[in-house]
């Protein structure tokens, strides 16, 4: 699963059209009246976002791959319960992260241990095919900071930083006030600053991120 493949995903799915949106509120009522191709229809357009915050959340494959079956049998037998008048896959989101979340704690991988936007101001410090190899390594550092994270602030972090979802919605999906949503971001970007300048202080030296 490459990350330019989980941006196109994530892209996708938060800039969906009124058409569009319109058109998944139609296939969860079919579904909802027992039509096996709208629920397939469903799987087909968000296994890929599904599977790619839950690979985000646990750093494992197999595990995501579980996980995202798991999301889409309780989609199954809660779909009855989304408001249609909301946005789907803020539902479907909140159901990937809380399976997630479920996931770890049974395996017994949850932490809470230490690590304003590294991920942008990467984004913004490196350009150019020289870059690819430095910018690799930072994305790698990310990702293993964001396991250092305590469940909320890493789902912030993923939703917010990682997914490209908006404020609002993250909001939804993690049912908490926005002010709240913006604490756990802010926490959790400064902690994965900090670990960053513990473990790599060399590589951002030279990339020039303070």
């Amino acid at each position: 699963m490459s990350r330019q493949k989980d941006k196109e995903n994530s892209q996708a799915t938060q800039e969906h059209t009124e058409a569009e949106e319109q058109f998944v509120r139609e296939l969860v009522l079919r579904t909802r009246d027992g039509d096996q191709k709208a629920f397939a229809q469903l799987v087909a357009l968000y296994r890929q976002p599904v599977a790619s915050v839950a690979y985000r959340m646990v750093n494992d494959f197999d595990e995501a791959a579980d996980i995202t079956q798991a999301v889409f049998i309780k989609m199954a037998k809660n779909i009855w319960r989304f408001d249609p008048s909301k946005k789907f896959y803020t539902w479907l989101y909140r159901i990937a992260i809380n399976a997630s979340i479920d996931h770890m704690r049974k395996h017994k991988r949850h932490k809470h241990e230490p690590l304003e936007n590294v991920q942008e101001t990467v984004k913004s410090t490196l350009s150019g095919p020289e870059h690819d190899f430095r910018r690799r390594q930072i994305a790698e550092y990310i990702e293993r900071a964001t396991h250092n994270l305590n469940d909320k602030q890493r789902s912030a972090f993923i939703l917010r930083d990682l997914e490209g979802c908006k404020i609002d919605d993250v909001a939804q999906i993690m049912d908490m006030p926005e002010a709240t949503v913006r604490w756990y971001l802010h926490r959790a970007r400064s902690m994965i600053r900090r670990e960053l300048s513990r473990k790599c202080p060399q590589l951002l030296a030279l990339l020039g991120v303070r």
